[in-house]
């Protein structure tokens, strides 16, 4: 298993809330507005129709990983077609903003860190308390410089 499968079937565990192996529409929304990212909820519905191969409004875990790789070469070719063309993206930078105020949920001091407590206090907040195993399993594999804290860089890194 690749390192990026591995960090994808955490954020399908993360999304799970009922932990019955599907993510509804709900549980995304419900992960996304605790992060301070507001999406329509029909625009949330499209995406798990999309990702969806029944068509019954769940995804699976095999169907998550699909979806979540079409999204990311899609961003690949995003950007380099952006490469190419010098011009200003709005989505960019609204991603960019989206990702700045899920990180401030999570940097409760506002040092530009998370904390391996700060990370268990926003993870209980959004209604996902981790055990102490998951909780070393998320930071081994967010801490990417190992300095026993997540910045910035690396936060994006792992929804990214």
């Amino acid at each position: 298993m690749s390192k990026d499968d591995k960090y994808l079937r955490t954020a399908f565990d993360l999304l799970d809330r009922n932990r019955d192996g599907r993510v509804t529409a709900n549980e995304l929304q419900f992960m996304l507005k605790n992060l301070g990212i507001n999406v329509r909820d029909e625009i949330i519905h499209d995406l798990i129709r999309e990702a969806s191969h029944s068509g019954n409004g769940l995804i699976n875990e095999a169907e998550f990983l699909q979806w979540v790789g079409r999204i990311q070469a899609l961003r690949d070719e995003q950007q380099q077609h952006e490469e190419n063309a010098s011009k200003p993206v709005d989505e960019a930078d609204d991603v960019t903003e989206d990702l700045i105020a899920a990180f401030r949920v999570f940097d409760r001091d506002g040092n530009g860190f998370i904390t391996r407590d700060e990370l268990q206090t926003a993870m209980e907040m959004i209604g996902e308390p981790l055990n102490e195993t998951q909780l070393e399993q998320l930071l081994a594999i967010a801490d990417l410089d190992q300095d026993g804290r997540i910045n910035y860089e690396e936060f994006t890194r792992l929804l990214l």
